[in-house]
């Protein structure tokens, strides 16, 4: 169905009949590697975030998310953003921050001030248009300091950037 319909974005279960939504996800982007898989389940389990994410999915959100949290989500995937429920954001950052004890990593003197508070809000979880919200700013103003933090750090993406504020003693 996807081929013939060419999606842009797929909401994806990890639980399905027949297959699974990771064997899916990753048959789905080797046909189609344009479209944005937004993994939309129940189960809060750190092993299938990790095989959403290594399967290439774009978002991991739980099916308790409300409305606005989900369409958020879609606004964000759609636009190249990756997606984690907060609690999931949270816990692959810790994952990360512990499995990479005591690597080299950049300082985060490079950033400004309000790249730094920008980076902060992005650990939080928060989009790019929660972020614009709290800071009062325009959208454009948000998506040009994560830019400007991915250059910094360097980070290939949102979750390298939280991550890296982890490691680094920002939160």
């Amino acid at each position: 169905m996807a081929l013939a319909r060419r999606p842009d974005l797929v909401f994806m279960d990890v639980e399905m009949p027949g297959w699974n939504g990771v064997r899916t996800t990753t048959e789905l982007l080797r046909v189609l590697p344009e479209v944005r898989i937004l993994v939309l389940t129940m189960f809060d389990l750190d092993e299938y975030v990790a095989g959403a994410m290594q399967a290439g999915a774009h978002g991991f959100l739980l099916k308790t998310a409300d409305a606005r949290e989900l369409i958020a989500a879609v606004h964000a995937c759609a636009a190249g953003e990756a997606v984690l429920t907060p609690g999931v954001l949270t816990r692959v950052a810790a994952h990360f921050v512990s499995s990479h004890a005591g690597a080299p990593r950049p300082g985060l003197d490079r950033l400004t001030e309000r790249e730094r508070e920008v980076l902060a809000l992005m650990c939080q979880g928060l989009s790019n248009s929660e972020i614009a919200g709290r800071l009062v700013v325009e959208l454009a103003t948000v998506k040009s300091h994560v830019a400007h933090i991915l250059q910094k750090l360097p980070a290939r993406d949102r979750l390298q950037a939280v991550v890296h504020a982890y490691r680094s003693g920002l939160v």
